[in-house]
């Protein structure tokens, strides 16, 4: 069966490098890191996870300490060409192999039939996984539970993560891949069900069936990514948080640049996302907090203290009614508003999303953006371009004088860019305005959401931001 038109979920994923300290002093360092995370502010109900920046010292994963920030922005930018082909609805050219991964698990003679018979607040950690800069946390799945580090993602909804016996190809993770032997809760989900149905919402790919009629799913992203495996339900827990029956992919081939993460969890709006199907427990809200790369950060899914936050409205789009719209109405510049029409901030539909690097902005928004950022610091020598950043200056993020940046959005919400959410160090000696125009959609990015706290309240249809969540 060869697969429908695809688009982008996430383009690559986040892993952390070991630094080279004692083994011991890094984990009494990461312990008193997260025992001094301030949550104080977060309901005492939810479920928090801790999150770490992929190059901080506390990271599950590794990435190369050499990895050059421009691999970064290349997956960051092969991401966004792929999330502007899914809102588009155009086809994508990363469709071809997964149907031959399909066929052949379609004809494999699996053991898959002999396998299967309050609130939460989940840790994340941020992520340059080889390629791109996203968050990662642990998730247990399974009886007994087995913890493995996913990358988290606001843009992808259905989670997944590599199986045991990977009988196509598995990609080398952090940690053992799960085994569906080892778990008593497992069960393999019959094409028949709903839920297999709800696939093609989910990936945006048409689900298949095998010989022993188990769904096979497809989940394909923008650099040419993809994971393929079998539909299926466990215990999934957080911590001494569990909830039975928890529906995800069990990866069979998963091939592309995942770092080594064990897979992906999905927190877009779909019935299969990690959200939708812990709400009828935890509630249909969830917020994080993106660190830098010396602290932690969290992600706490279910209640939290709606007062702390200015919100602004989730917007309704029929491009793709799983991503979170919303309305990016002006930013300022040393206090002065950009020399452009108030109607060209909308003038694309606006998407905020935790595993895009770089915010995108309408063309004109960034031509006068960067216009306005380069004046306030004429006294700063530039730099060249570097990779899609044409912004550039001399020295590093926290030694300049930068202006203070700020993006309002319709309701009243407000981001007031520190010079970390401002501008990123591409290397030793340069740093770079972090925004791109955009192309068929803006983005806000993670590097102008970290150390905000985020929340996603579904329910009420609004997303809300404060200041101070993380370091």
């Amino acid at each position: 069966m060869a697969p429908a038109p695809l688009p982008l979920l996430v383009a690559a994923f986040s892993l952390l490098f070991a630094a080279a300290t004692p083994i011991r002093d890094v984990a009494d360092a990461c312990s008193s890191q997260v025992q001094a995370a301030d949550f104080e502010h977060l309901n005492s109900t939810a479920m928090h996870l801790p999150l770490h920046h992929s190059r901080g010292p506390c990271s599950p994963v590794s990435v190369p300490s050499d990895l050059p920030f421009s691999a970064v922005l290349t997956h960051d930018d092969a991401r966004i060409a792929s999330l502007a082909a899914r809102l588009a609805k155009a086809p994508s050219s990363s469709s071809a192999r997964p149907a031959v991964t399909v066929a052949s698990l379609y004809r494999a003679n699996d053991d898959v039939d002999g396998v299967a018979a309050s609130l939460a607040s989940v840790p994340l950690t941020p992520g340059t996984s080889y390629g791109v800069g996203n968050y990662v946390t642990r998730m247990g799945l399974g009886t007994p539970a087995k913890p493995y580090v996913m990358v988290v993602d606001t843009g992808s909804s259905l989670t997944w993560l590599q199986c045991s016996p990977c009988r196509v190809s598995c990609h080398r993770q952090s940690g053992p891949v799960f085994d569906p032997k080892t778990s008593s809760s497992y069960a393999a989900v019959s094409c028949s069900t709903p839920q297999c149905n709800d696939l093609s919402t989910a990936t945006l790919n048409p689900a298949a069936c095998s010989s022993s009629d188990v769904c096979i799913y497809q989940a394909s992203y923008g650099d040419s990514s993809f994971s393929v495996g079998y539909l299926s339900k466990d215990t999934v827990s957080f911590g001494s948080n569990s909830v039975p029956n928890f529906y995800y992919g069990c990866g069979q081939d998963n091939e592309g640049l995942f770092g080594r993460s064990a897979g992906l969890m999905g927190l877009a709006r779909n019935k299969l996302s990690l959200l939708y199907q812990l709400a009828p427990t935890l509630g249909y809200s969830f917020s994080y907090c993106l660190p830098s790369s010396s602290s932690s950060g969290y992600l706490s899914i279910g209640s939290y203290n709606p007062g702390q936050y200015s919100y602004t409205p989730m917007v309704s789009s029929t491009l793709d009614d799983s991503l979170y719209f919303i309305k990016l109405s002006g930013m300022t510049v040393a206090g002065k508003p950009l020399a452009i029409s108030s109607s060209e901030y909308s003038s694309l539909p606006t998407i905020i999303d935790s595993g895009t690097v770089i915010t995108r902005l309408p063309t004109t928004v960034y031509d006068a953006l960067s216009k306005a950022v380069a004046g306030a610091m004429k006294g700063t020598k530039r730099a060249d371009a570097y990779s899609i950043l044409d912004t550039c200056f001399v020295g590093q993020a926290s030694s300049l004088r930068v202006p203070a940046v700020s993006m309002a959005f319709s309701g009243g919400a407000a981001l007031k860019l520190s010079a970390q959410n401002l501008l990123v160090d591409v290397d030793s000696s340069t740093t770079c305005l972090a925004f791109a125009p955009a192309r068929s959609a803006a983005i806000i990015g993670n590097t102008q959401q970290q150390t905000f706290s985020v929340v996603y309240d579904v329910k009420s249809n609004r997303i809300g931001f404060a200041a101070g969540g993380c370091r």
